[in-house]
């Protein structure tokens, strides 16, 4: 089979059944409910919650029960993060009973105020802490447990392949790997063929990560890093539909729901922004919605006049937002597809 065309075939991960092998990465502040909906109806074959602090879960802090709330989609997975064993045990208990199918552990994320609490990306400065927390998860729940890295800290820690196969000797059933260390953040590009030492480590399925946009780097990222399946972050922004479109690309299948006209592109932001109000309320949801709008703004209508943005992005009045939103992209180019 051409290693694009496994794209398109099923993948188990610990008994449970996923799709098609395209997935969505988890985003901080992006693949929230409504984000990951829109993602799995354009074909992504598993979408993954945002990021979920384990000790404000634990704790019950407000507001993060929405970021583990089932949205009735088959095969529901959150991403924890954390530094104590203890939270983070327990962040997965909580999890499992609002109906996740999977729990992801971060330790990859590269951002300074999840790598400054010794979480993320920082554990891989300290493997054997890294699998007590592992092993916690492991042990707190019945269900898979997966792991997100990156290649290490930086490029005198490189070290994912050893903590890749003391994950899996710990019970986890799958690991992704994004292409970069800590230190590079997201600069410069992304090593696909260092994750194939990742692959040689081990026996359960690796997830390559980092820079996919489309069919030809899917085909690229596969073949560099042997790798079972393609995790999907950034590109998504501003198109829900890039997982659901490169994986027609690969397979010659067709997509249902992308915005293919002015009107249709129109309709579609406004719902997603509808959405977001639903889910948030409209004090919240006016904020939490904004960095999307903004992001369909640059990939649809990036000629948009300067006042007409700001506008749209600083608006409290949520009609008025709707108005500017059909006004906008009503009147950009009709190929919407070709602008992905």
């Amino acid at each position: 089979m051409p290693e694009r065309a496994i794209l398109s075939t099923p993948l188990n991960i610990g008994g449970v059944e996923i799709r098609n092998r395209v997935f969505l990465a988890p985003m901080s502040g992006v693949t929230d409910e409504p984000f990951r909906k829109r993602a799995y109806a354009h074909g992504a074959g598993l979408v993954v919650s945002e990021m979920v602090a384990s000790g404000e879960l634990a704790r019950g802090r407000a507001g993060f029960n929405l970021r583990i709330r089932h949205s009735g989609l088959p095969v529901h997975m959150v991403q924890l993060a954390g530094r104590e064993a203890a939270h983070m045990a327990e962040a997965a208990r909580i999890a499992v009973g609002e109906g996740a199918d999977i729990v992801d552990i971060n330790m990859g994320c590269p951002a300074k105020k999840v790598t400054g609490g010794y979480a993320g990306s920082a554990l891989m400065l300290d493997l054997d802490h890294a699998l007590s927390l592992i092993e916690a998860v492991v042990d707190a729940v019945e269900v898979p447990v997966t792991v997100k890295m990156r290649l290490g800290w930086d490029e005198n820690v490189l070290n994912a392949p050893i903590l890749a196969r003391r994950a899996e000797e710990a019970g986890v059933r799958m690991v992704t790997v994004h292409g970069r260390t800590r230190c590079q953040f997201y600069n410069g590009k992304a090593d696909w063929r260092a994750i194939a030492r990742i692959k040689a480590a081990v026996s359960i399925p690796v997830v390559a990560n980092g820079d996919v946009g489309s069919s030809s780097d899917a085909a690229a990222i596969l073949e560099q890093s042997g790798a079972d399946a393609i995790m999907v972050g950034r590109a998504h922004y501003g198109a829900p539909w890039t997982a659901g479109e490169i994986l027609a690309d690969v397979s010659g299948a067709s997509m249902s729901g992308i915005p293919h006209a002015r009107d249709e592109l129109a309709d579609y932001v406004t719902a997603h922004y509808e959405d977001m109000l639903s889910l948030y309320g409209t004090e919240s949801g006016l904020r939490q919605a904004r960095k999307h709008l903004g992001w369909y703004l640059d990939r649809h209508a990036p000629t948009v006049a300067p006042e007409q943005r700001k506008a749209l992005l600083t608006s409290g009045e949520p009609g008025a937002v709707v108005t500017l939103l059909r006004h906008i992209f009503s009147g950009q180019d009709s190929n919407m597809r070709s602008a992905a």
